[in-house]
């Protein structure tokens, strides 16, 4: 069980990693919103308090490996890996513009610590599929995990399926994929345009063990990491339920903020795009000192 302090400590990393977000991607004019406000208390847990990883050393060979496959919501990353101490927080503002290492997709050719390249969706549980096997193949699969970041949108592609079999079939016992179950794609909301449930009992058909959890509750989210860590005879799939667009009240549960900055476009029922980021920004260093106050 994390402590209160761990638990606020945080909450405020988070939210200054939304903050972030926010900044990037209007110092881009692009990108995409939702996913990555979603995945930030996620991202963060994983980055400050769950993964073996060493910013000084990122090629260390003991380190678990994250493996991105939704590369869409690459802001989330890049901000963690800047506040993790991976690059200056400065380079963030470089996002999308020519010559930067933080390409809309993560490239791995120009950010070697990045442990792929993010390319077509579902492609990156087959990438983490392969990195297992080669744990298990060299009798490693006991010393680190391999955690594959996923959409629920993605499940509209077939390699998602196949990885899902191969995983099940192999057995791959340190493969834990977290899949961010926000309901929406770029065309509306997953259950009208291609329905995923009873999600869990598909995964787990394939030899799965499923473990279900609020995306933004930490100590829930530690409890099922720990669980997955437990599991020794399967691959474990911990499917996350994320509020898109997580501390931006306008933006919350709406695909229509999937793939646009605030400030670039009017939303019916939204604040004008003149005011957008404002708000957002005014919303999130509240909340950060509320978190502050709180924890003294």
């Amino acid at each position: 069980m994390l402590s209160d302090d761990t638990v606020k400590n945080l909450e405020l990393k988070a939210t200054q990693i939304r903050e972030s977000i926010i900044q990037m991607l209007t110092e881009a004019g692009s990108g995409h919103t939702a996913g990555p406000l979603g995945m930030a208390d996620i991202f963060t847990l994983l980055y400050f308090h769950v993964l073996k990883h060493d910013p000084k050393n990122p090629s260390w060979g003991e380190r678990d490996r994250l493996v991105l496959s939704n590369g869409h919501i690459a802001p989330v990353l890049y901000a963690t890996m800047a506040h993790a101490g991976y690059m200056p927080l400065e380079e963030l503002k470089t996002l999308r513009k020519f010559g930067s290492r933080l390409q809309g997709h993560p490239h791995r050719e120009y950010m070697p610590w990045l442990e792929n390249s993010s390319g077509p969706l579902g492609s990156g549980l087959s990438q983490a599929v392969g990195m297992a096997i080669s744990d298990k193949m060299d009798g490693r699969d006991k010393d680190r995990f391999i955690y594959a970041m996923m959409s629920d949108g993605e499940h509209n592609e077939g390699n998602t399926w196949e990885a899902m079999m191969l995983a099940g079939k192999h057995k791959l016992r340190n493969l834990i994929a977290i899949v961010d179950r926000n309901n929406i794609q770029i065309d509306g909301y997953t259950e009208d345009i291609m329905p995923l449930e009873p999600l869990a009992d598909k995964w787990s058909a394939f030899n799965w063990h499923v473990i279900s959890v609020g995306g933004h509750d930490f100590q829930a989210l530690y409890q099922a990491i720990e669980e997955a860590h437990a599991i020794y005879e399967k691959p474990v799939v911990i499917i996350a339920h994320t509020i898109p667009g997580k501390g931006v009240h306008f933006a919350e549960r709406d695909f229509r903020w999937h793939g646009d900055p605030l400030g670039k476009k009017d939303v019916a029922g939204d604040p004008p795009k003149e005011e957008q980021v404002k708000i957002a920004l005014n919303e999130l260093r509240t909340l950060e000192g509320k978190i502050r106050s709180e924890h003294q």
